[in-house]
């Protein structure tokens, strides 16, 4: 069946970008990921989507139109730890295009990404070193959008289901994107004992697979348990989620991986389906 087929939030520490930078805390996200990216790539998906809180516009939407991605990813903030890591992986201009036009039709201003010299940010890039790490599948990249609300970016999130079962495409959608992330110096911090709580609570919450109770609640947890980009990323995932649910019903998640500290910030990989497809993936 075409559509989306799972969603999910996946973690894209810059330490996770190699393994002799890891430090031990945080090997079960690379683990993780690494595993549920195997699953997921036997469900025979067409695409990734990736929203990714380290790519950021300011003011309109934007999906990478480009037919290849190919490129060295740098970590503009800390190029010590990615300092230039090469990556080769196809697009999907016809689906970011139909995308695009889907934004467009609900008065979600949009524009075209189709620069060749356009590089992707590691926040794409970590993710999908694990997820898929031979290229396999297309990719389509989303921004987070500053002047966008959270109801916007729930709206913007849900386009992607409409798109896919236009163009008979099978997508995975990922926010790529910690959860709680006040930030501290010393990697080996923990959020403080609220915050990790908040993220927990939520966690629990999605695993439930009550889609909309998450969403009820998500713009009080996002302000209070400072998420990453205020929670644009994974209130995008969570419109392609609601989406899903409309037309699969009752749905449920799983977690690859613990919970990790990483500077203060809360990290986790949570993938979301319907229970058949959970089942597949465990």
């Amino acid at each position: 069946m075409s559509g989306i087929i799972a969603t999910g939030v996946v973690a894209h520490v810059p330490t996770l970008s190699r393994a002799e930078i890891t430090p031990h805390y945080q090997t079960t996200l690379v683990e993780g990921e690494r595993r549920l990216g195997e699953k997921l790539r036997a469900l025979k998906p067409d695409l990734w989507v990736v929203i990714s809180t380290h790519w950021v516009s300011t003011f309109n939407w934007f999906a990478t139109c480009q037919a290849e991605h190919k490129g060295i990813c740098v970590a503009d903030e800390a190029p010590d730890l990615i300092p230039g890591m090469p990556y080769r992986y196809p697009g999907d201009p016809v689906f970011a295009e139909a995308l695009l036009d889907e934004w467009k039709q609900l008065n979600i201003p949009a524009q075209r990404n189709t620069t060749e010299h356009y590089t992707w940010d590691y926040g794409t890039f970590v993710p999908l070193s694990h997820l898929d790490p031979d290229g396999e599948l297309a990719v389509v990249g989303i921004p987070v959008v500053l002047t966008a609300d959270l109801d916007e970016c729930l709206r913007a999130g849900e386009a992607i289901q409409a798109v896919a079962r236009k163009l008979n495409r099978r997508a995975v959608v990922v926010a790529s994107s910690a959860l709680t992330h006040a930030l501290v110096r010393g990697r080996e911090h923990w959020p403080g004992d609220e915050r990790i709580e908040a993220d927990k609570r939520m966690i629990a919450l999605i695993k439930r697979g009550d889609i909309d109770t998450v969403i009820a609640g998500f713009g009080d947890y996002a302000r209070s348990g400072v998420v990453e980009m205020g929670g644009r990323a994974i209130a995008t995932m969570l419109g392609a989620t609601r989406a899903m649910s409309g037309e699969k019903g009752q749905l449920a998640a799983a977690q690859f991986g613990e919970y990790a500290q990483s500077s203060g910030s809360g990290n986790a990989n949570l993938v979301i389906s319907d229970p058949e497809t959970l089942a597949a993936l465990s």
